[in-house]
């Protein structure tokens, strides 16, 4: 029989200082856990404390911008006395301080009289000096002139800076004839501004109207690229040919859109194509007319001027006649012979008279008025001439009930009564030539020219939001990396259970040699005695070790489910 040695462990449990779970777990990693686990909660924390101070940060607003270098140098000066906190921007042209102090700041300047400006008005009139000369006042009145119009001009929203120059001449009584005042503006416009005719007109005319017997066309404005903006006097008609230009325009777009504003809303939108051909006459007419009337006919009023009668004769006067009284006192009456009529022969009685005949003689000279009519026609320039219409409209597109789109072509009588409507929109007027051509035809549409909609991120709006939740996002992401793939793994090996520790119950005898029937704590020693079962495994070894291949065909058949033989 063969023995079994058994040898006993005694392990006797070590007295420690009790510690926590995190400090035992800390203590169970190697050094390079440890490190590791060091570092993401550093970076975790620096990147808290980033991202708390970076979301207090103020937002920065413009103070001021376009600010010359003395200036700015002086705002500068005055913001760091006043420890307002401020930074640069666009190049040096714009001061920006925090936005809560923007305003109480340019109050506190503006007090100081900051920034007082390169462009100086009549102010420069306040500070005459004693002993100063006549040229001298006049000198600076000019550049106090000079300095409101700059001002004035600059406050136009397309202009950013302005330059002024007058040439006032000096006024001299003696002089049959005065020299007139002009002057030149030099301007300079924003990025991507243009001033039109009318801006530059309402500029010349802002000038002319501040300087005294100054002409507007004496003003001559240039930009900056040394570009004449306004008219030279021998260049008008260059001018006028612009402006008729742009008026014709302008009216071919308003018949145009009177058109599309009628049909539209019985063909539907971008299915109507109009376009309208002015002729326009510009010529200015100027005719007089002088007619003289006769003053002859029963309806014509006639007005005497001056007469003038001379009566001279000789002979016996006639002698009175008839019963003494009041009667005959009474002087002749007044002729009633026509005005134009033939006149009575001189010297010849009138009929019933009992005077002698005598030699007498008669003249008689009246003055008439003579009608005259002076008449002054100025005909308009810009008058229409004639219009040309053109109007092309789209079939009609049907949906039938499976979907499916089919063009049919508008019926004569609805095209006839877009036709009226179309003559009723721009005035037609068949004695001036005017014409109106409406067809109905099929549009060629691609499909694939249309434009399509951007993307939501390539839209502005989208893409400043995004930019704007970039920084919060990128935070929170690389705070849960560093979490996830530092932090975490250190927390979880910290967590992790230590080995059971074994007391004197729980130690189990260590066997030399293995045994078929171990031993328990405790249990009393094996017999030398053989039981059945190691009988039965003592003969189950000696049938392997003796016949190895009956005992793989028994395992065999078990492995197949066939019984034994």
């Amino acid at each position: 029989m063969s023995t079994t040695a058994v040898a006993e462990l005694d392990i006797t449990p070590t007295t420690a200082k009790p510690r926590s779970a995190f400090g035992d777990g800390f203590a169970r990693m190697d050094q390079a856990q440890k490190i590791k686990l060091g570092l993401g909660a550093l970076a975790l924390v620096a990147l808290a404390l980033a991202f708390f101070f970076m979301g207090r940060q103020p937002e920065w607003r413009v103070l001021y911008a376009n600010l010359g270098d003395k200036d700015g140098g002086a705002v500068v000066a005055q913001l760091s006395q006043m420890n307002v906190p401020y930074k640069h921007a666009e190049g040096g042209q714009a001061i920006l301080v925090p936005a809560d102090k923007v305003h109480d700041t340019r109050l506190r300047l503006a007090s100081q009289g900051l920034p007082k400006g390169s462009v100086t008005g009549f102010e420069l009139m306040e500070a005459n000096r004693f002993g100063m000369t006549q040229f001298q006042e006049r000198l600076t009145f000019q550049r106090g002139l000079e300095g409101e119009l700059t001002r004035s001009i600059q406050s136009l929203s397309s202009v950013a800076s302005a330059r002024v120059h007058l040439a006032l001449p000096n006024q001299n009584g003696f002089f049959r004839e005065q020299q007139k005042p002009s002057a030149s503006v030099l301007l300079t416009l924003h990025a991507g501004r243009t001033l039109d005719r009318a801006q530059v007109a309402g500029i010349v005319h802002l000038v002319a109207s501040s300087v005294p017997e100054m002409n507007p066309k004496a003003v001559s404005i240039v930009d900056d690229a040394g570009t004449l903006l306004s008219n030279p006097p021998d260049g008008q008609a260059q001018g006028a040919d612009t402006q008729k230009l742009q008026y014709v325009q302008q009216l071919e777009q308003l018949y145009t859109r009177r058109i599309m504003d009628m049909l539209e809303p019985l063909v539907g939108r971008n299915n109507v194509k109009a376009q309208v051909s002015a002729e326009v006459d510009f010529s200015q007419i100027e005719s007089t007319s002088e007619q003289h009337r006769p003053n002859q006919g029963a309806d014509a009023v006639a007005t005497v001027r001056s007469q003038q009668t001379v009566e001279d004769g000789s002979g016996p006067r006639p002698q009175p006649s008839g019963v003494p009284g009041a009667v005959s006192n009474q002087p002749p009456a007044t002729g009633t012979a026509p005005i134009n009529g033939a006149a009575a022969p001189v010297g010849v009685p009138a009929q019933g008279s009992t005077d002698k005949p005598g030699n007498s003689r008669r003249e008689s000279v009246v003055n008439y008025e003579v009608d005259k009519t002076v008449k002054v026609v100025r005909e308009s320039s810009g008058q229409v001439k004639r219009l040309s219409a053109a109007v092309v409209i789209n079939h009609r597109t049907t949906v039938d009930k499976n979907g499916k789109e089919t063009t049919t072509a508008i019926p004569p009588e609805q095209l006839e009564q877009m036709t009226a409507l179309v003559r009723e929109t721009i005035g037609f007027n068949r004695d001036r030539g005017d014409s109106v051509n409406v067809v109905n035809a099929a549009f060629n549409i691609e499909k694939s020219s249309e434009a399509s909609e951007a993307a939501w991120w390539q839209q502005p709006a989208n893409q400043d939001t995004l930019r704007s939740l970039a920084w919060p996002i990128g935070v929170v992401g690389l705070g849960l990396l560093l979490l996830m793939g530092m932090v975490r793994p250190g927390l979880k090996l910290m967590k992790s259970p230590a080995p059971r520790r074994l007391d004197n119950t729980e130690v189990q005898p260590l066997s030399a040699v293995l045994n078929e029937a171990p031993e328990r704590p405790g249990l009393p020693m094996p017999s030398n005695e053989p039981t059945p079962e190691s009988q039965r495994i003592a003969d189950a070894k000696r049938l392997a070790l003796e016949n190895p291949m009956a005992v793989a065909n028994i395992v065999k058949g078990w492995v197949n489910g066939e019984s034994p033989a």
